[in-house]
């Protein structure tokens, strides 16, 4: 990716502290009204069966919420998209429940459930997902700890020239419950899911120029307009999306640094139709 990547993005999801939709925090993010901080409410994916709803837990059901909510703003049909899922810690409920089961003395309290297990890997978003839409295309999950984002960002744009198809990236966090939580303190959960495409298609929300950087050259990571919002961006690594989302909502041309590494930067150079 030494030579700039052309792509268009065609849907956004959105759900987190005090934003609820992409569309409920456009005026907050073009600066049109104050931001209210409100705890984050996941709405239940209505994509899972109901069985499946009650076993999933707040970062399978956050990540579904938001990739359901993009692939609707883009018109397509997510069973034909390729996928990145990235968080910077995965289901920290379930890690906190498992740890406490296998805290136990051996014995019949000491075993692991086999739902809970199945969903301590760090695709289990990723695997809900594709077969709740039926999806046989390619999926990659990854964890890169606060520069989660830039990291899948990072990897859905390195897809877009051989796939010449959409890609849907998504990009969440959930906070650890105690005593995980007062050594890797995140505020409450985000969500941010973006389909890309390459090229300039028609109808696209922005069209941007991606191009890697050395983080050395790119200089620092975009900041947030908006103290509040920049306080969420410190603080939840999903919200690492804020300035991309804050360009995109105030549809004005901009360039955002977006951070994929210790040593690599994303820099995007966005773009709007008339």
């Amino acid at each position: 990716m030494s030579d700039a990547i052309e792509l268009g993005l065609l849907g956004i999801g959105l759900t987190g502290p005090g934003l609820p939709s992409w569309a409920e925090a456009g005026p907050q993010l073009r600066g049109e009204a104050p931001y209210l901080q409100a705890a984050t409410v996941v709405p239940p994916p209505q994509r899972l069966p109901a069985a499946e709803r009650r076993r999933a837990g707040t970062a399978v059901k956050l990540a579904l919420h938001v990739a359901d909510a993009a692939c609707g703003d883009a018109g397509l049909d997510p069973a034909g998209l390729a996928t990145v899922f990235t968080s910077s810690g995965g289901d920290g409920a379930n890690c906190h429940a498992l740890c406490e089961t296998l805290a136990h003395p051996p014995g019949p309290d000491r075993l692991v459930s086999p739902t809970r297990f199945t969903n301590s890997v760090h695709n289990a978003a990723a695997g809900y997902w594709h077969i709740a839409v039926g999806s046989r295309e390619a999926s990659t999950s990854l964890c890169a700890h606060d520069d989660s984002f830039g990291a899948g960002l990072l990897a859905a744009l390195a897809q877009l020239p051989g796939l010449r198809t959409p890609v849907l990236l998504v990009a969440s966090d959930t906070p650890y419950p105690e005593p995980l939580h007062s050594t890797r303190p995140l505020p409450d959960s985000m969500g941010v899911a973006l389909v890309l495409a390459p090229g300039a298609p028609a109808g696209a929300t922005a069209r941007a120029r991606a191009r890697v950087m050395p983080a050395a050259e790119s200089g620092p990571a975009t900041r947030c307009r908006d103290a509040a919002l920049e306080d969420l961006r410190e603080h939840i690594p999903a919200a690492r999306a804020l300035p991309l989302l804050e360009a995109i909502a105030r549809r004005q041309p901009a360039r955002v640094i977006v951070p994929a590494s210790p040593h690599l930067s994303l820099e995007l150079t966005l773009e709007f139709a008339p």
